[in-house]
């Protein structure tokens, strides 16, 4: 059973961008290899060692974003009916302010505020509705939100 990974047209956008990167990357790695080659024995070659390591993680990251781009459902804009869903940018507050933004795993980046829907804070928000308090199960222990506002 192929795995449906859930990601917004602006992920989508920025998937297709990094994989042309990587493509474009193929390349100059392909030169690193052949003059690297050049040097004589590759026992003992780190530069020939090191291109190949940026092969071959280039190449898995374009496999698996093709693999991504091949198995995605796109999450549509859905109207601010004060229930969380994927794609919902939600306030939540618990003596401090904080914004999050509920995407799927693909897009996911806490530093940007742009969390899972499959991790523990997205896991407990999702369906809830605003003025609802929802408390959440990290590995620092549990902290209590209530949620402000869902758009």
């Amino acid at each position: 059973m192929r795995k449906v990974y859930q990601i917004t047209a602006e992920g989508k956008v920025e998937l297709e961008k990094e994989l042309a990167e990587l493509k474009e990357r193929r390349a100059e790695i392909a030169e690193k290899i052949a003059a690297a080659r050049d040097y004589g024995d590759l026992s003992e070659n780190a530069e020939y060692d090191a291109a190949r390591e940026e092969q071959g993680i280039v190449e898995t990251r374009v496999v698996e974003i093709e693999d991504i781009l091949q198995n995605f459902e796109l999450i549509k804009p859905q109207k601010a009916n004060g229930i969380v869903r994927v794609g919902s940018t939600v306030d939540l507050h618990n003596g401090k302010k904080v914004t999050y933004t509920v995407v799927g795993s693909v897009e996911a980046d806490p530093m940007e505020g742009k969390i899972s829907n499959e991790s523990p804070i997205g896991a407990a928000l999702m369906g809830k509705r605003v003025g609802d308090k929802v408390t959440i199960t990290t590995p620092k222990g549990e902290t209590t939100y209530t949620i402000d506002a869902v758009r």
